[in-house]
């Protein structure tokens, strides 16, 4: 089996785990968009400090692992417009969506969610769509 592969059901089950204490430790759904978006519009100040410490354990456990995995290739695109495009884009989707996949796909779906189920569907064809322009048409990444 791939080494890809391997990986991405480690990542599944870590995401999936992480979610499930989240919802079990606190009774909230682990939604990434929501986490942050509560902090900045300051709706979530009453858990800010629950919210920094699961920002904190996200942007910090990639740069524990980093002295196990140097050569990993995550392919992100050195085009600084590209990244920005698809930052804005996701941020002005999960807004729409109210929600992210980490909301909708690993924790609505768990729950039998049908709007999770939806909001899943559509990010996957909005995905699709943007691999087609951004990459087969207008050949930026």
């Amino acid at each position: 089996m791939p080494m890809d592969w391997v990986w991405g059901l480690i990542g599944g089950l870590l995401i999936g785990t992480g979610g499930a204490v989240y919802l079990l430790g606190n009774g909230r759904i682990m939604g990434a968009s929501g986490i942050i978006g509560g902090l900045v519009d300051r709706t979530g100040w009453d858990t800010k400090w629950e919210r920094i410490v699961f920002l904190l354990g996200v942007a910090a456990l990639p740069v524990l692992l980093m002295p196990f995995y140097r050569d990993v290739d995550t392919k992100v695109t050195d085009n600084l417009w590209v990244l920005l495009a698809a930052g804005l884009l996701v941020g002005i989707g999960t807004r729409i969506a109210n929600g992210c996949t980490s909301g909708h796909g690993v924790c609505g779906i768990s729950r039998l969610s049908v709007r999770g189920m939806a909001a899943t569907v559509f990010y996957i064809l909005a995905g699709g769509v943007g691999v087609i322009l951004f990459r087969h048409v207008l050949g930026v990444i």
